[in-house]
């Protein structure tokens, strides 16, 4: 008989493909609009306030659209639930292109926000459908690698589009993109349960470390009992703005403070954004090697974590360096130690919960993570504002991944299957 591991690998690798694409349109999208800052700002005259009035609207419907699309994923399942949202999200994304203002700006953003909200939750849980504990991490850090390929090829494309047509044509351009992804959700992704090739053998080699796949069923609601997801939640609160400060602030820091054009900004944001990649599988491998070498899945997921919290803390010392790239260095790591971060936080939610919540519980932590976001986008913009100064900010994102790995040490002592009250 064929080996189940190798019958499906070529099926679910594939599904993978689909989440890795659609995260990187995901992040074109909404990466577009930290590069196209100073231009638009000269144009329709931002301030630095006003910018971060823009990156809160879109992280308030982000945390709004986390809430919703993470119960409606449970509730719909993966395929019609994750169509939706790319439908929204790409129609929003070209709705930049007719802004006329701040305000008409907030609103545009707001809506990519509640659609794009649901790229996460969707992937989490369609990993967690198609992949087996053991191999979770490592697909996880291969999808959202998708974040960082999108912030790579954003400035690409954008500074290709801006230079040639103006910024306008950019969003239309960047937004059109979604509808290649839509086509190919359509014609390609099935839960496993539903693909006529997929064997029962097949079915039992995914769900090998379930006891009762599909019938230990928790509620949106008795997540709250459970200080796992207080614990998960928290961690995603005070970390997460940093990778939103990475795709927003960074293009304008480095513009102002080593005084470079748009087309001199291509090659440091590729380097930042292919380094953080890089990270990302990295972490995801590491926790799945260590795993399938024999250790535990806690050992290994926490291991991960904090060797990626400690990459992080030499970013501090971002904004007391002239040379750009000793700070593009720094930064690149310190962005990679976030999506190796990323990685294993994602997976843990499909370690502990069953799959009937992991979409649910992966919005709420998701949602406590845009709020996080939320507030720190105005934070950010008003101390840059009054202190035209970085270095508060990168003292502060050099520290979190550390509290991070102490939280999950001290309130989650095992990661393990939560015993349903």
């Amino acid at each position: 008989m064929n080996n189940p591991k190798n019958i499906i690998g070529n099926y679910r690798w594939a599904i993978l493909a689909l989440f890795f694409f659609g995260t990187t349109i995901n992040y074109i999208d909404r990466q577009i609009i930290g590069i196209l800052k100073p231009f638009i700002a000269h144009d329709l005259g931002w301030t630095e306030a006003g910018y971060g009035l823009i990156i809160t609207a879109f992280q308030i419907g982000y945390a709004i659209g986390m809430i919703g699309s993470g119960w409606l994923l449970d509730k719909l399942g993966t395929r019609f639930g994750y169509l939706w949202a790319m439908i929204i999200w790409s129609l929003s994304a070209m709705a930049h292109a007719a802004a006329q203002g701040l305000n008409t700006f907030i609103v545009a953003r707001f809506a990519l926000g509640i659609g794009e909200s649901a790229n996460f939750p969707a992937a989490v849980k369609g990993v967690a459908e198609w992949f087996p504990k053991r191999e979770r991490a490592f697909a996880t850090g291969l999808f959202n690698s998708g974040s960082t390929v999108g912030a790579i090829f954003a400035p690409i494309i954008v500074s290709l589009v801006t230079i040639s047509v103006g910024w306008r044509l950019a969003f239309l351009i960047t937004g059109s993109l979604g509808i290649i992804s839509i086509i190919l959700w359509i014609l390609f992704y099935r839960h496993p349960s539903r693909h006529p090739k997929i064997t029962i053998a097949e079915l039992d080699y995914i769900n090998q470390d379930e006891k009762n796949p599909g019938n230990d069923h928790i509620k949106w609601k008795e997540l709250f009992k459970y200080r796992q997801t207080a614990a998960i939640c928290t961690t995603r609160f005070i970390s997460d703005w940093v990778w939103w400060f990475f795709l927003f602030w960074i293009p304008g820091f480095l513009v102002k403070s080593r005084g470079i054009n748009i087309e001199e900004l291509v090659l440091p944001l590729i380097i930042i954004y292919a380094t953080s990649s890089i990270g990302g599988i990295a972490g995801g491998w590491t926790s799945s090697k260590l795993i399938k070498s024999g250790k535990t899945v806690d050992y290994s997921r926490k291991i991960t974590i904090l060797f990626s919290a400690l990459i992080v803390l030499p970013v501090i010392f971002v904004s007391h360096i002239d040379n750009l790239w000793c700070a593009v260095f720094l930064i690149a790591i310190a962005a990679s130690g976030h999506q190796s971060w990323a990685s294993n936080i994602f997976t843990i939610v499909s370690d502990i919960y069953p799959k009937n919540a992991v979409g649910s519980m992966t919005g709420l932590c998701g949602f406590t993570g845009a709020i996080g976001g939320a507030l720190s986008a105005s934070f950010i913009g008003l101390i840059l504002q009054v202190s035209h100064s970085y270095s508060l900010i990168f003292a502060i994102a050099s520290i979190v991944y550390l509290l991070n790995w102490l939280i999950i040490k001290i309130f989650i002592p095992e990661i393990s299957p939560i015993q349903k009250r």
